[in-house]
């Protein structure tokens, strides 16, 4: 054995694969999307009789002592017709779910750090806190030449949901995004 600063093993072998993706109760192609591979790759791992090594050896570690993390990445059933994905570059931070006519909305977030989340410390967000929320994602209505800026993006007038349609949501100052879901 090789002279180590950590205690993650040279490699699984085909049975701890199973082992772990069977107690996070995924299907092979579940567990595929679970750990970004594909599910040959998975099925390959499950079946060979040679040692596995790689990133997957201290994945393997990581799920087993966390066997809810499976649980916390999922996406949730959309509750409410409208969905906004809150993005930091590929990175899902908040998925927001709306439901405009009842004003009602429901969040998930995937960060513990409030500066990543939609909504910041808020867990429990009300329309009016969501309608800042897509104001904060747009340019302001106080903005000089507003008038050009709205037909520049094909808009009639002022709405802040309509113009991060347009926009995504993206702003000089930072990396997030929204992604519109219906």
């Amino acid at each position: 054995m090789k002279n180590n600063m950590f205690v993650t093993p040279e490699y699984v072998t085909a049975q701890e694969v199973k082992r772990i993706r069977m107690q996070l109760g995924l299907t092979q192609k579940e567990f595929a999307m679970l750990i970004n591979c594909s599910k040959a790759t998975v099925e390959r791992w499950e079946t060979t009789e040679e040692p596995i090594q790689g990133n997957i050896v201290l994945l393997l570690i990581l799920l087993e002592n966390n066997l809810s993390i499976a649980e916390e990445l999922k996406v949730p059933p959309k509750v409410y017709p409208l969905r906004l994905w809150y993005m930091h570059e590929q990175t899902v931070c908040t998925i927001i779910d709306v439901n405009e006519i009842e004003k009602k909305v429901n969040i998930k977030n995937y960060t513990k750090n409030p500066f990543f989340c939609a909504f910041g410390n808020e867990k429990e967000p009300d329309y009016d806190s969501y309608l800042e929320f897509l104001k904060s994602r747009c340019f302001p209505e106080s903005r000089d030449k507003l008038k050009l800026v709205l037909k520049d993006l094909g808009l009639p007038f002022y709405d802040p949901f309509l113009i991060i349609e347009k926009t995504e949501g993206r702003m000089a100052e930072d990396k997030f995004w929204l992604r519109i879901e219906r």
